[in-house]
């Protein structure tokens, strides 16, 4: 038997999704009202095209691209618009929204599918369409896909790589959708192939998701899958994130201020691929995703296709959360989500799921460093938290730069080993968030 491609460093997370991953997807019923973000992605805000007391249709543009890393927006019900102002994010802050109520007509308002095989397109076509969809990055980065795509002329891309090594414990989104929907998940991932003019194109695939093996070994035996294949990859974490997959499949490192495309590989999630087959061969804009609902405070955990726009409260209501004993809500999963403050925020294109703890979890109290090394040997970047940590808590940012913060991927591997309980990855957030300020008197962090 081969050993499997894996990296060095990670963790070993116990298998938390393994009953979530054998929920089927249902759908979750739309809201009375949705509050829709014109800021969804990693880029600017789109440009309202409504106003207050236009009626709207599901899939209709509401937010047209402001400027070139903007995306489009829209509807994920119809009804009318109710107001356009700031609203909650799940990423703490107040962005521009648009307050739909919702007439439950489910009115609908797509693009024109493509009235030939999506193979005669030019990619610049395609990408359009894409464009025109508003994709983006669908685990969580939110990298607009019509920008990934066009890369400049000097880089070649020859890979492109389907991320199902789904490293979240408590997430299995893009597990379920490729158990009950591959084939459109594989044909929008051949688009991205055609796209990219890559010449290879490879599954990444968690060793241990057999369900998932089973149902792409079926699908790529087919003739018009033909050129892709499935590699397993070791179960760990954090297997799925894009450089140590990447360095897992071909041993090739992504520099700190690098991308990808500087490998000649390209990655996308399931979900993703999944948008782009709807975008070119329905017409589909993006408005709706599959999220994962769980953790101790969720009487129905389960996957859901959601419309973006949707409240988080409704869906801790829906799914029985009993917020009276809630302490935490996460959006995304425990690993690298964010505390919601505020319930009123909305499920957005790049929410992988939403995460609650009940009151019954313990409160951590963290302990001096006693380095013991353990934060080092798991960090998938070869970095030393505990020491970044220790001069970001002295308030000395040009000795944590010289430990290279703004290599950490974020994970939180080395907070979940640290047995003096220190969230260690807190610390480095902490430095990068307060880099441009000190590299102004501390140097760059490079």
């Amino acid at each position: 038997m081969s050993k499997l491609l894996s990296f060095k460093g990670g963790i070993t997370i116990p298998r938390s999704k393994e009953q979530i991953s054998q929920t089927a997807i249902e759908l979750f019923p739309a809201p009375s009202r949705v509050i829709i973000p014109l800021l969804q992605h990693n880029g600017a805000t789109a440009h309202p095209t409504v106003k207050r007391g236009d009626p709207v249709s599901i899939g209709q543009l509401i937010g047209e691209p402001s400027e070139h890393s903007s995306l489009a927006v829209h509807a994920s019900v119809s009804g009318e618009v109710l107001s356009i102002g700031l609203f909650p994010h799940p990423n703490g802050r107040q962005v521009l929204a648009v307050e739909i109520e919702n007439n439950f007509k489910d009115d609908k308002a797509y693009t024109q599918p493509y009235d030939r095989p999506w193979q005669e397109a030019a990619s610049q076509e395609l990408i359009q369409k894409i464009q025109q969809c508003g994709i983006a990055g669908m685990s969580g980065e939110g990298t607009p896909t019509h920008l990934k795509l066009s890369q400049p002329s000097n880089k070649t891309i020859h890979t492109v790589i389907l991320n199902a090594c789904v490293s979240e414990p408590y997430s299995a989104a893009d597990t379920r959708l490729l158990i009950e929907n591959p084939e459109d998940i594989l044909n929008g991932f051949l688009i991205l192939k055609k796209i990219t003019g890559a010449t290879r194109a490879v599954i990444c695939v968690d060793n241990k998701l057999q369900a998932v093996n089973q149902a792409l070994q079926a699908r790529i035996a087919n003739p018009e899958y033909k050129g892709i294949s499935v590699v397993k990859l070791k179960s760990k974490y954090p297997q799925g994130a894009e450089r140590q997959l990447i360095y897992a499949l071909t041993k090739k490192t992504i520099q700190a201020d690098g991308t990808a495309a500087d490998t000649g590989c390209m990655v996308f999630s399931p979900s993703t691929a999944l948008a782009v087959h709807e975008a070119i061969i329905d017409g589909l804009p993006l408005y709706q995703r599959v999220i994962s609902v769980n953790g101790s405070s969720v009487g129905s955990p389960g996957n859901y296709l959601v419309r973006c726009g949707t409240p988080i409260r409704s869906i801790l209501e829906s799914c029985n959360v009993d917020m009276t004993t809630t302490k935490k809500v996460i959006s995304g999963g425990p690993m690298t989500g964010i505390t919601q403050s505020d319930l009123d925020a909305p499920i957005i294109k790049t929410t992988t799921g939403i995460f609650a703890l009940d009151n019954t979890t313990p409160a951590i109290q963290d302990y001096p460093c006693i380095n013991c090394g353990y934060c080092v040997n798991v960090c998938p970047q070869k970095l030393v938290p505990s020491r970044i940590a220790k001069y970001v808590k002295q308030i000395n940012m040009k000795k944590a730069a010289e430990w290279n913060f703004s290599d950490c991927i974020e994970c939180g591997a080395c907070a979940y080993v640290c047995p003096s309980r220190i969230n260690l990855v807190h610390f480095i957030k902490l430095a990068k968030f307060n880099a441009p300020l000190n590299t102004n008197r501390s140097g760059s962090s490079r």
